[in-house]
């Protein structure tokens, strides 16, 4: 294929890729979903499983070989922008300041990890067929243990506008404890990958002290020149953004090139960026590089999509994958809920919809997932059946929280139930990382 064809096909695909997911994100959301789910519905549609049944190689013609490292590459940077903007908000300081999200991120992040590593460990066999002939090892049992834990932060924070739960106590924690689990997962799954790399004992100790070296410099070296450059005289009027995406896509690099994904370098970069002086993200850096970053995800979607063959799968997964969404759903739902009522007292309803909006996995899940497959963690077959777990777990949170949510209990910007401990304003400072993102849906509104 020349070059030109090839420049034609990418246009073509992008253009396709970008509507339909705009399309079918839009029908989700009028479905009371997230538009996360019409979006990996769109990239699953256009994978094998159901274009490639289409006659005259319809697939081919569309998604020819040639133009899905490209493809990839374009997911990539998406994600990348995507993951600097998560980093940027992220603000630990909520668990110096409210007990319930101490409590209720701790316990939704470690039951399910206790209940994911527990089920491999008690299944083995039933992984092991699934699983490509990958080993069932520790560092799978382990990446099993983060895949479970997950909460994926845009998409709760999509559900929590669109059900009308903004300003509710139930959902100001239940946010503030989604990012602080999220902040837990991914050193926890880069040590899992790293664990995992082949080579002997000492190969493995210098990635991490290489790794180690590079989390300093970029804590304590480039993080005080950014503060620098942004402090200068004529600050002000100079554009953040470049230097920004520089920085975002040159960590990337450097932890890929450390045997890591991508993903970690860019979250990094988001953490070490300065914020204003009130602690609140810069919009002048934050939003730019959300709504490019999210203009490309459709192409993740559709990425991730075209790798869940359906046809693949075989009639006694179906027993595994009734496992796993139970499992997945019953860790969350109780860790939030006992930890929740326990910690912050409040009623057996808003306990359990806090549990219920921690059960929501959506876009982060599936970074995730791509990250084991990319590392050859896990199989083609597992990671079709975490994705439907995935889908599952998030479209099932909008039917189940219509009959907890009690919308009288709510008032404008006051959390609900407020008894006046410690906790009540959990999350509801703009910009501290638990305010709501925008949608996990990356295109344009209708």
């Amino acid at each position: 294929m020349s070059t030109d064809s090839m420049v034609t096909h990418v246009v073509a695909a992008l253009a396709l890729v970008i509507t339909a997911s705009w399309a079918l994100g839009a029908a989700a959301r009028k479905l009371r979903q997230p538009p996360v789910i019409g979006q990996l519905l769109v990239g699953i549609a256009l994978g094998p499983s159901l274009l490639g049944l289409a006659p005259d190689g319809m697939y081919e013609t569309l998604f020819p070989e040639q133009i899905k490292p490209i493809l990839t590459a374009l997911a990539q940077v998406a994600l990348a922008l995507f993951l600097f903007a998560v980093g940027y908000e992220l603000d630990l300081g909520q668990l110096r300041q409210h007990r319930a999200v101490t409590t209720v991120s701790l316990s939704a992040f470690a039951l399910p990890m206790l209940l994911g590593a527990g089920i491999v460990e008690l299944l083995p066999g039933g992984f092991r067929s699934v699983n490509g002939g990958h080993p069932i090892d520790a560092t799978f049992t382990l990446y099993m243990a983060v895949a479970l834990s997950i909460t994926a932060v845009p998409v709760l924070a999509s559900i929590i506008r669109d059900q009308g739960l903004a300003g509710s106590r139930p959902a100001t924690i239940a946010m503030a404890a989604a990012g602080v689990i999220d902040a837990l997962s991914w050193p926890v799954l880069a040590v899992c990958l790293v664990g995992g790399e082949g080579g002997s004992l000492g190969a493995w100790l210098t990635r991490m002290a290489l790794l180690a070296a590079y989390l300093l410099v970029m804590i304590f070296g480039v993080r005080r020149v950014l503060v620098w450059w942004m402090n200068r005289p004529g600050a002000l009027l100079t554009n953040p953004v470049p230097i920004a995406t520089a920085l975002t896509l040159a960590s990337a690099w450097a932890t890929s090139a450390l045997g890591l994904h991508v993903i970690f370098g860019a979250l990094l970069a988001g953490i070490i960026m300065p914020r204003q002086r009130d602690g609140a993200p810069d919009s002048q850096v934050l939003r730019p590089l959300q709504e490019t970053g999210g203009l490309l995800l459709p192409v993740f979607f559709t990425i991730s999509g075209m790798s869940v063959e359906l046809s693949g799968l075989h009639a006694s997964d179906l027993l595994l994958l009734v496992v796993l969404c139970i499992v997945a759903v019953v860790g969350k739902v109780a860790a939030g809920s006992l930890s929740a009522r326990g910690s912050a007292r409040l009623p057996w309803r808003d306990s359990l919809l806090i549990g219920v909006l921690l059960n929501t996995r959506g876009l982060t899940e599936l970074i995730v997932l791509n990250v084991g497959l990319q590392a050859g963690v896990i199989g083609p077959r597992l990671y079709a059946l975490l994705v439907i777990m995935a889908l599952f777990t998030t479209a099932v949170a909008g039917p189940l929280i219509g009959p907890l949510y009690r919308p009288a209990d709510a008032s404008p910007g006051t959390p609900s139930g407020s008894r006046g401990d410690d906790d009540r304003t959990a999350g509801s400072r703009p910009g501290s990382g638990q305010a709501p993102m925008p949608d996990a849906e990356p295109t344009p509104q209708p």
